[in-house]
């Protein structure tokens, strides 16, 4: 028996096609309290599963056919959106590869702004064609990224009833990340901790200002005046801060399970140990404590454990 959805198509407005996804199954299939049909396990034994593969298929077909001319509105036709309770051993590459669905859109859909979000997603949803879903309201970097690069008239709006409330989206068939939007996600983008500075110091070998002991710099000075908002860098938990007779005042930050940042010769600390800190918010304040010639911010990242050239990481435009 179908799972199909039923739609409403609205008149075109002049800045995009208005289309209102109105999702409801069949009575006759297990359905989340938000209407969506539940996949139990990802195999076509799962009768749910098995209509998902196929919505798939007929979804992918509309996408390329739409290349060689046919409507948008015919590809939001062939949307279907399926929920799905993660295992704990389940990754965002894995599920993607096995709904042979590209990851973008299952990252879009369920506003993920990295890998390790996955964690706490109590469900998924599933959607049956590939493609970009833009959030009426960015909230991540990644939103924000995904939101300033593509044209607002670009694709079609739908809205889902989800989490109590509605959502608009902005649903672009057939898209994908670029490859800064790809890197992005994998947590291999940062925006920069300061709005404006001085590079003064690089990563990697350097005679000590302060010591003149000839070794690693393992991060960046960035100059700025005393008191300059530090921003932090990405979503993450304060995991260590205080007073380093090297660092000064300094905080670090976990991203997910791989990355930490790290900011130090504060002037002032502004969170709190074991606080979930968002990407762009004030964590502190430039100073010039611990081993300094005059006010800075030195920034670390290390992945595993281990420092990495920050500069082959931070993206400066279209994160603000």
């Amino acid at each position: 028996m179908s799972l199909a959805f039923f739609y409403w198509n609205m008149k075109k407005t002049a800045c995009s096609l208005g289309m209102v996804l109105i999702l409801a199954s069949l009575a006759t299939a297990e359905t989340t309290g938000m209407g969506f049909p539940v996949i139990s396990v990802l195999d076509l034994r799962d009768i749910a599963f098995k209509q998902y593969s196929s919505d798939v298929q007929v979804a992918r077909q509309r996408v390329f056919r739409e290349r060689t001319g046919e409507s948008l509105d015919a590809i939001a036709e062939a949307l279907t959106i399926y929920a799905y309770t993660p295992l704990q051993s389940d990754t965002i590459l894995g599920l993607a590869a096995r709904c042979t669905i590209p990851y973008a859109a299952l990252v879009t859909l369920n506003r993920l702004a990295h890998p390790d979000s996955m964690e706490n997603a109590s469900t998924l949803l599933l959607p049956s064609a590939p493609g970009i879903f833009i959030p009426e309201t960015p909230d991540s970097d990644l939103e924000r990224l995904l939101a300033s690069t593509r044209s607002t008239e670009a694709g079609i709006i739908i809205t889902l009833n989800r989490n109590g409330g509605k959502e608009n989206f902005r649903f672009i068939p057939g898209a994908d990340f670029t490859a800064t939007e790809r890197t992005f996600f994998l947590h291999t983008g940062f925006r920069y901790p300061l709005r404006t500075f001085r590079l003064t110091s690089a990563f990697g070998p350097r005679v000590n200002p302060v010591t003149g002991v000839f070794r690693v710099h393992a991060g960046l000075d960035l100059a700025a005046p005393a008191g300059t908002e530090v921003f932090a860098v990405q979503d993450g938990v304060v995991t260590e801060l205080g007073e380093d007779p090297i660092y000064g005042k300094y905080i670090i930050l976990r991203h997910g399970e791989n990355w930490v940042s790290l900011y130090g010769h504060l002037s002032k600390i502004e969170t709190v140990l074991r606080s979930r800190v968002e990407s762009g918010s004030v964590i502190g304040r430039v100073g010039s404590t611990g081993q300094s010639t005059g006010p800075h911010l030195h920034f670390e990242l290390r992945q595993n454990g281990k420092a990495q050239d920050p500069g082959k990481y931070l993206f400066k435009e279209g994160i603000r």
